[in-house]
């Protein structure tokens, strides 16, 4: 069986994580305590894909819960799934990383990670044949953006022959008061790019208002944090909160160059698209005579083809 080691990290992640088990507990037929209560046994065909089989037949999530702050576990814990998880699994600091990047990245979250690694060592290690591993977490924040990437850097230097996938919200401001927002998802694409196989991006605000606005277009995220980004750095505004945490100026610029480059490069498959559907709409144009019906390959062969059919006839 391909096992996948799953990790939700900070409190976004952890929230969306919570949901993602219930419903792939749902599907699965294992109840909130972790027992089987299914009635097909298509249900137990894949589940060590997402669970292990413990004593008693009780089937427990291959899951990581990282936070840097107790109070996230706690609503987990308290939560109608919370007795599904391993209780070692829950890995959480005291001090939280107030929405910087930094902080997460390099100081805070630097303490906490090798516990982090030893946990999913712990759980890679009872795998029969590891697929990979996929995170949950969001880019606007501290610990899901800062610690979250240190995290992936850490397992990829560990693991890097297997999968590595992110689910990453991407910020917005409709959702959220968060003034560093564009910095710390901006460095956070930064190291996505570099140290994951896939990155599915979820836009919030596509998700806040996607009954009014249904626009998910990836491109347009990218450019609207990056336009962002670029106002704030201009007016170094707000930067020593990271450069007191260690950092230098220069993965800002890196970053900043990284994400444009991203924007630049859908941009190209998105004139390469269009470019192949105006051609496919030229491809077959249809000429009608008085008594006849005359099919040419190109449009400009129909001029020539009307001259043609009335010869003819």
């Amino acid at each position: 069986m391909r096992e996948i080691v799953h990790l939700q990290i900070g409190q976004c992640g952890n929230q969306i994580g919570s949901k993602f088990w219930e419903v792939i507990s749902d599907e699965h037929g294992v109840n909130a305590v972790g027992a089987y209560e299914g009635d097909m046994d298509l249900q137990l065909e894949r589940v060590n894909v997402y669970f292990n089989e413990a004593h008693g037949g009780k089937y427990v999530p291959r899951a990581l819960l990282v936070d840097l702050e107790p109070g996230t576990m706690d609503a987990v814990r308290g939560s109608r799934i919370g007795q599904l998880f391993r209780p070692d699994n829950f890995i959480h600091g005291n001090s939280g990383a107030g929405n910087n990047w930094a902080k997460g990245h390099y100081t805070e979250g630097a303490e906490l990670v090798e516990q982090v690694v030893d946990r999913v060592r712990n759980e890679a290690e009872s795998c029969d044949c590891m697929q990979g591993f996929q995170f949950v977490h969001s880019l606007g924040g501290g610990t899901g953006s800062g610690m979250g990437t240190l995290i992936i850097n850490k397992i990829r230097e560990e693991y890097p022959d297997r999968i590595m996938n992110s689910f990453s919200i991407m910020p917005s401001p409709k959702v959220s008061d968060t003034v560093v927002e564009p910095y710390n998802a901006t460095l956070s694409i930064h190291q996505l790019i570099e140290n994951t196989d896939e990155t599915y991006c979820i836009d919030n605000e596509a998700l806040y208002d996607i009954c009014f606005r249904n626009n998910t277009a990836i491109q347009e995220i990218f450019r609207r944090v990056g336009e962002q980004f670029s106002m704030m750095f201009r007016r170094k505004a707000f930067l020593h909160w990271y450069t007191g945490e260690g950092m230098d100026e220069m993965e800002f610029t890196e970053a900043e160059n990284n994400l444009n480059d991203l924007v630049s490069e859908y941009q190209q498959y998105q004139d390469a698209t269009a470019d192949q559907e105006w051609e496919a709409e030229e491809e077959v144009t249809e000429v009608e005579g008085p008594s006849s019906t005359v099919t040419s390959t190109r449009v400009e062969m129909a001029t020539e083809t009307v001259t043609e059919t009335s010869v003819t006839e």
